[in-house]
């Protein structure tokens, strides 16, 4: 069975399937990272994609993120199992557990810590989550931080009738249900897992620039069913719909990331956890958090 989401006109075809590369974030957790890389810097307004193990972590072993701050854009934390717990130089603290999604506004700075929870680093267990950071516009980069922290019971879930696709829909709108978290820009960021003989038409805005990371699986996208397997990224063309599907014969279920968005068009500045649109808004940012302008964590 299709499930069909938008009548559609011109089918998005991709442009190139980038490999993500092995890389260790943080304190030295392994992470998959399609872009940046050499491949790919960026695709406005995304600028980093980090998929966190999955790993697991022997009793006392796990790592995170230490102290560390970020200006001019937001974080975009979601977990698909183990435990984070969050800390701030503005006193907020939240805890993540599978299936949960922080959206952080970093505006003007903030700095934070992201570590595995206390009972779940001396336990150890299976982590695994994925990063997104997207840029904010130049009116918005120096606004208040803010966070939405979404537990995974309210973020809008939807199957198919025949059962063969399901999408979390944390950002935008899928099969007739809207996310609850308000994003800054049009933006879309959709979980779909696609048993095998699963199809399913996506609306895309002509406007947004658009990509699927796979998780795990196979997925066949676009008219011509390009195949896209697990730690791939492909980037998508033109059009106002994507076509995913799963072939019958598949052994396993395809578990993949929609990500799309309307691109600022803006210079980008950038310098580790700081992203602007000048050298000297990054070289103020850099005064600002050597000088204890964005706080510090005291709890």
């Amino acid at each position: 069975m299709t499930v069909t989401t938008a009548i559609s006109t011109v089918q998005r075809a991709v442009v190139t399937v980038i490999r993500a590369e092995q890389t260790l974030e943080g304190g030295g957790f392994p992470v998959r990272r399609p872009f940046p890389t050499r491949q790919l810097l960026e695709l406005d307004p995304f600028l980093l994609l980090d998929e966190m193990g999955p790993v697991e972590w022997a009793p006392g072993a796990a790592l995170g993120a230490p102290d560390h701050p970020h200006r001019g854009f937001e974080t975009v934390t979601y977990l698909l199992a183990g435990k984070m717990q969050h800390r701030d130089s503005q006193g907020h603290a939240g805890l993540l557990g599978p299936g949960d999604v922080q959206w952080m506004t970093a505006g003007a700075g903030v700095v934070h810590s992201e570590l595995p929870e206390p009972d779940f680093k001396q336990q150890g267990g299976v982590m695994h989550g994925v990063q997104l950071w997207v840029n904010l516009p130049a009116r918005d980069k120096m606004m208040a931080p803010r966070y939405q922290d979404i537990p995974a019971a309210r973020i809008p879930e939807v199957r198919s009738d025949d059962g063969l696709v399901r999408v979390r829909v944390i950002a935008g709108e899928a099969l007739a249900r809207a996310a609850v978290i308000d994003t800054r820009i049009p933006i879309q960021y959709l979980h779909y897992t696609l048993q095998p003989g699963g199809s399913v038409e996506q609306a895309v805005p002509v406007a947004h620039n658009a990509m699927v990371y796979v998780l795990s699986g196979l997925v066949q996208l676009g008219d011509a069913a390009t195949p896209v397997r697990s730690g791939e990224l492909a980037h998508l063309g033109a059009g106002d719909v994507l076509r995913l599907r799963v072939p019958a014969t598949a052994t396993i279920a395809a578990d993949l990331l929609l990500l799309s968005a309307a691109p600022l068009h803006e210079p980008v500045a950038r310098y580790g956890p700081f992203v602007m649109n000048t050298d000297g808004e990054i070289e103020q940012a850099i005064k600002d958090y050597q000088a204890g302008r964005m706080g510090r964590i005291t709890a």
